[in-house]
């Protein structure tokens, strides 16, 4: 399941190796919901620790993540599991191998100032 949020980077947490072979690295960020914003744990994995450095607390970012869930000796566990950082509003970026992304979201607006263009010329032709 693939989820995307928006907000704030309050923490950002070092990198922990839990084991000889899983590296872990948390960061929080604060998403605005209305009243109450909400502060919300994010945790990326392996060769993703590193998404974060490029990023300060502070900072305005989108997160592209899976949701998680496992069950260990009848508990069960939630984790939001990040796999693509982005400052807000970029739609992309060069965090996460997002370049190709941002080059696509910026196609449409040439087209539509193009597409105006045309309309605005097709408007002073007619005779009427």
């Amino acid at each position: 399941m693939s989820y995307k949020a928006e907000g704030k980077i309050v923490k950002i947490f070092d990198a922990e190796s839990k084991s000889a072979s899983f590296t872990a690295r948390e960061f929080v960020i604060e998403v605005a919901d209305g009243q109450y914003p909400q502060m919300v744990k994010f945790q990326l994995v392996q060769d993703k620790c590193g998404l974060v450095d490029g990023y300060n607390e502070g900072e305005e970012i989108e997160v592209d993540f899976d949701l998680r869930g496992r069950e260990w000796n009848e508990k069960y566990f939630t984790n939001l599991q990040a796999w693509k950082i982005t400052r807000a509003g970029e739609g992309g970026g060069s965090q996460g191998g997002g370049a190709s992304t941002s080059q696509s979201s910026s196609a449409p607006a040439p087209v539509a100032a193009a597409a105006s263009a045309a309309a605005a010329d097709f408007d002073d032709d007619i005779p009427f």
